[in-house]
């Protein structure tokens, strides 16, 4: 095969030499530069022992060891080869291994001196995957220790250099990649059409162009790649094109096709397996949907998940530079330019956003959890660090000192996330092995089925079936599809995506080994593995709000429904297995898995509640004694029955008296004049002593209404003025009528509510005509405290508030009343009001 020259090629002996000097160096080089292929390849005759490559895609690791054995003119295993999860091509000949970051961090933990490695090139670090940076710690801290001959290479095209150098004390090297003039352009205006429409209109502009090349479509997954490639189809007749895919899931072979020649023009429909690590030649144009799928935690559900997401800026810059690297290129982004304003300039480290629990695990078991062991480039958030921690303590993975148990290494062994693992070690002990390893495969990888989102929400007309758990349906589905050996034909009648199932394959291959078919018979089985279910999601119990309804109560307090799809239609408990956040706050369970209450008997003793005590019963308006099991928020059994008097019966009488007089106005205005009236009479006359205005008085009076008594209904309609008035000493209720009164009565006998509001002065509102004849302003306190009084005009509007009524008739009234007698000519005006006589009670002149 003839070996193309690239950019790269002319820093080799600089990278070569700067390994000699220092053991670490961090490379930054563009897209296209060739630092994925040529820079491990060159590190081989340097150094005694293997090089060991981690890629963050196992589409990048597979098709970069394929391209290098073909440079080598080596057979694909020999002297170079991959390792990705549940795939091994490698061979006692393989120097030059490429291999996905989780499989280098599980050879770092099995093997803390990685003998017979040499060197370890972390490529594309800018992903800054949780793992990738773990990576990086444990080998920085191996070369610092007991392999300091070990060479270290950080490689990444758009990563922030200086900091990586300065954490690794090493020199950085900055290569260029072949690049020419690049025009981006972007949506004027939001377009509502499916992605795949939106995708078809920009190649279409773009292949219609003579002078285009190859194009290369990004979109975030599988089964965005499907439905683009099927709306494409048409233009690929009409303009002789080759349509290809591009994602993890794709056989190798297939994957190669899309970084191939071809005989025609290609467009090629890819993941961000394309940003980096891979390069697809030929490329003069790029359509960009700007979204990318990543593992994002449900703050809901606490499960990690696969959720579409904008992308960085560095993200589209990466994407769009890929038209560039042939001739002039063109970068059609299906968002506008002020949105790709608004991304971050950079991805979030994923440690600081991730589930650590298999990190804490890892560390566990490595012997480094103690802070200082390791050092970090992005330190992990103490928050998750908590979370992770009680999550593995809830597993029974760490004891009660935070040491790892017994279960706990069984589980790091399994080289999992901890719930699964937690679920295989269960199926285990339970007599589920089989079973369990099938769950957990199906549950590690994405969903089978290829129409699983559009049925699993609410809203299906789709027949279910009934069933105690949507795992073990989704295992018969499974096993119906092996059984076929996977036909096409199967897979089309039952729905199933073909790369995810033989994903799922592969995965439960490598969990299963060469174990036998489970002992038991079907439904001991059956069982076995919902309580294995149990085992692994223990903190996800749920109880039905009403018999075979959708709504369910969770532990942790919250609400959520349950998919109309669920299988599980009429067990009360269940565990949400499969979660998300739902709409409007509420979570929606996908898949649900039905427990049996006696189960939860045996081994989760530490997470069971028992309350014998008193309660109120809104419902019942009324204190019952109350006896309940219960785990969090999910009561498993309940006795309730009418208290009997006591203080701590009347005591949460008083606060739910309290609770529901809040919400009555009424109620509330009339105890808050009261307030006002004391606070008044504190202020104005000290020397007339009266009880403290308080919410201490308050609580004081309800709970002497609520001595002896259980329920609400045996108070009545309670006012807690009134009540207030009953219970205060004789003198002060005399005080409080003779200078707070409630009503004032004026000349004409008409009779006025005073308003009185705590931190304003009484007032009270009636007709302008109602004051004919007072010169003096009506008072209480004792003459110390005036009245503020509301002079009202026949439409019961106010046309004046004062409280000097001799100064109004003197200085205001002339004025006034030329307008009153113009809008209301049927009313008396007279000239002085200060003299004139006020209308008798109920009657107007």
């Amino acid at each position: 095969m003839t070996v193309v020259p690239l950019p790269i090629d002319e820093h080799l002996p600089q990278v070569v030499e700067t390994l000699k000097q220092h053991g670490a160096l961090v490379l930054s080089a563009e897209p296209g530069a060739g630092k994925t292929t040529r820079v491990p390849a060159a590190l081989l005759a340097h150094v005694p022992g293997q090089v060991w490559v981690s890629e963050p895609r196992r589409v990048a690791a597979r098709l970069a060891a394929r391209r290098v054995a073909e440079e080598q003119e080596q057979a694909l295993g020999q002297g170079v080869g991959y390792r990705v999860r549940f795939e091994d091509v490698t061979s006692a000949e393989t120097r030059l291994c490429y291999a996905t970051e989780g499989v280098l961090l599980q050879r770092l933990l099995r093997d803390p001196e990685l003998n017979g490695v040499s060197a370890v090139v972390l490529d594309e670090l800018h992903e800054r995957s949780l793992n990738t940076d773990l990576c990086l710690s444990l080998v920085e801290r191996m070369r610092r220790t007991q392999r300091k001959d070990l060479w270290l290479v950080v490689m990444s095209a758009t990563l922030e250099s200086e900091r990586v150098a300065e954490f690794l004390d090493c020199p950085r090297i900055a290569a260029k990649g072949r690049s020419f003039p690049l025009t981006i352009e972007y949506q004027t205006a939001p377009d509502e059409r499916p992605l795949e429409k939106q995708v078809s209109s920009a190649v279409r502009q773009l292949v219609l162009e003579a002078d285009a090349g190859d194009v290369l479509v990004f979109v975030p997954g599988a089964r965005e790649i499907r439905n683009c490639l099927s709306t494409l189809s048409r233009l690929a007749e009409e303009a002789d094109l080759t349509l290809l895919g591009l994602h993890g899931d794709l056989p190798l072979d297939e994957q190669a096709k899309a970084l191939g020649p071809a005989h025609k023009r290609k467009v090629v429909v890819a993941t961000n397996v394309a940003e980096s690590s891979v390069t697809v030649p030929g490329v003069t144009a790029v359509v960009d949907s700007g979204l990318a799928r990543r593992v994002t935690v449900s703050p809901w559900s606490g499960l990690g998940r696969l959720s579409t997401v904008e992308i960085s800026r560095a993200s589209a810059d990466q994407r769009a530079g890929r038209a560039g690297r042939v001739r002039a290129g063109r970068a059609l982004r299906l968002y506008s330019q002020g949105s790709y304003a608004r991304r971050p300039a950079h991805d979030l480290p994923e440690i600081a956003r991730a589930d650590l629990a298999e990190l804490l695990l890892q560390l566990l078991a490595a012997g480094l959890a103690a802070p200082g062991q390791l050092a970090w480039l992005t330190p992990a958030p103490e928050a998750s660090l908590r979370a992770a921690e009680q999550l593995l303590t809830l597993l029974g993975a760490v004891g009660a000192q935070g040491e790892l148990s017994a279960l706990g290494r069984r589980m790091e062994k399994l080289s999992l996330h901890p719930r699964l693992a937690r679920l295989i070690v269960a199926g285990e002990d339970y007599g589920a092995h089989r079973s369990a390893c099938m769950a957990a495969a199906l549950l590690s990888e994405r969903d089978i089925r290829r129409t699983a989102r559009a049925r699993l929400g609410a809203g299906g007309s789709r027949d279910v079936r009934r069933g105690p758990s949507d795992v073990l349906e989704l295992m018969d589905c499974f096993d119906e599809a092996r059984a076929s050996r996977f036909s096409a034909h199967t897979l089309t009648a039952l729905e199933l995506d073909r790369g995810a199932v033989h994903a799922v394959e592969r995965a439960f291959r490598q969990l299963a080994g060469r174990h036998q078919d489970d002992p038991m018979s079907t439904e001991e089985t059956d069982t076995a593995l919902q309580r294995a279910l149990l085992s692994a999601y223990p903190d996800r119990l749920a109880r039905r709000k009403r018999p075979g309804g959708a709504e369910l109560i969770l532990t942790n307090g919250r609400r959520a429904d349950l998919a109309e799809s669920s299988v599980v239609k009429d067990a009360q408990l269940l565990v949400a297995v499969d979660a998300d956040e739902g709409n409007q706050g509420r979570g929606l369970v996908r898949l649900a898995s039905a427990v049996e209450a006696e189960w939860l008997l045996d081994g989760f003793d530490g997470l069971l509640t028992e309350f014998d005590g008193l309660e109120y019963n809104e419902a019942q308006r009324r204190v019952e004694r109350v006896t309940r099991l219960s785990i969090g928020s999910v009561v498993l059994d309940e006795h309730r029955s009418k208290a009997a008097p006591s203080s701590e019966a009347s005591a949460l009488l008083a606060t739910a008296l309290a609770t529901r007089l809040a919400k009555s106005p009424e109620s509330e205005a009339s105890w808050q004049r009261l307030l006002a009236r004391l606070s008044l009479l504190t202020e104005a006359m000290p020397d007339q002593p009266v009880p403290k205005a308080d919410e201490a008085l308050r609580s004081r009076l309800l709970r002497e209404a609520c001595s002896g008594a259980v329920s609400l209904d045996e108070l009545g309609e309670f006012d807690p003025a009134q009540a207030a008035l009953g219970l205060l000493e004789a003198e002060t209720v005399a005080r409080l009528q003779r200078f707070a009164p409630e009503r004032l009565t004026l000349a004409s006998g008409r009779s006025l509510e005073i308003q009185y509001v705590l931190g304003q002065p009484p007032f009270a509102a009636s007709r302008l005509q109602d004051f004919f004849g007072m010169s003096k302003t009506p008072s209480v306190a004792d003459g110390r405290v005036p009245i503020t009084l509301h002079l009202l005009a026949p439409n019961r509007r106010a046309v004046q508030v004062t409280s000097d009524l001799l100064g109004f008739w003197q200085r205001h009234y002339p004025t006034l009343r030329k307008t009153l007698m113009r809008r209301y000519p049927k009313h008396a005006w007279p000239e002085d009001g200060l003299t004139a006589s006020p209308p008798p009670p109920g009657r107007l002149r």
